[in-house]
């Protein structure tokens, strides 16, 4: 695998936002402020969204006291918390720049009644390796499984369990030898 393709697969996150465009949603973001850390919600509707891989962004706007704010998010950024879906909306172009224009109410989409807003997030890549690191921290020790093998004592009080068993097997090949004889009479009469 090339050098930069490997360190751009280290850098995606494994699960992103399944969000299209005219979708209202609340972008989770963390804000660093000095020493401090808070988390900055920005609310409104993605009129884009563009690139592929480590570089995809997507553009949200909303109107803030009278004022049109356009923030572009980077989908694989850590700063990123979580994108919550809050509204489906319908679109039919891929850029919604003409909500520039308008004012209020008609600077939204239309609403998408029926559909989910359940979407499952997009799987990027699976983490494989801490499931491998927890199959290794689940695999007995050699001194434990020697420490769950049955006793002696226990073996034996199995074994007469397998010879009651025994018994019974041939008191039902009794009776099927019962019963063949039987049903050959009947077959004789006919012939």
């Amino acid at each position: 695998m090339d050098i930069i393709k490997s360190i751009e697969h280290e850098q995606l996150k494994s699960k992103i936002p399944n969000i299209k465009v005219g979708d209202t949603i609340r972008v989770h973001q963390r804000i660093k402020e000095g020493n401090r850390q808070r988390i900055q919600v920005f609310e409104g509707i993605v009129i884009k969204k563009q690139n592929g891989g480590l570089n995809e962004t997507f553009t949200v706007r909303r109107i803030s006291y009278g004022v049109g704010v356009e923030k572009t998010f980077l989908v694989h950024s850590p700063l990123v918390e979580k994108v919550e879906l809050v509204r489906v909306g319908k679109a039919r172009r891929a850029k919604l720049y003409y909500l520039r224009e308008k004012l209020g109410k008609s600077a939204k989409t239309k609403e998408d009644v029926g559909a989910n807003l359940n979407r499952e997030d997009i799987i990027i890549k699976e983490e494989v390796p801490e499931v491998a690191e927890e199959v290794k921290a689940e695999e007995p020790k050699a001194e434990e499984v020697k420490a769950e093998e049955p006793k002696a004592e226990e073996v034996k009080a199995e074994e007469p369990k397998a010879e009651e068993a025994k018994v019974e097997e041939p008191a039902e090949a009794e009776k099927a030898k019962v019963e063949e004889p039987a049903e050959a009479e009947k077959e004789e009469p006919k012939a």
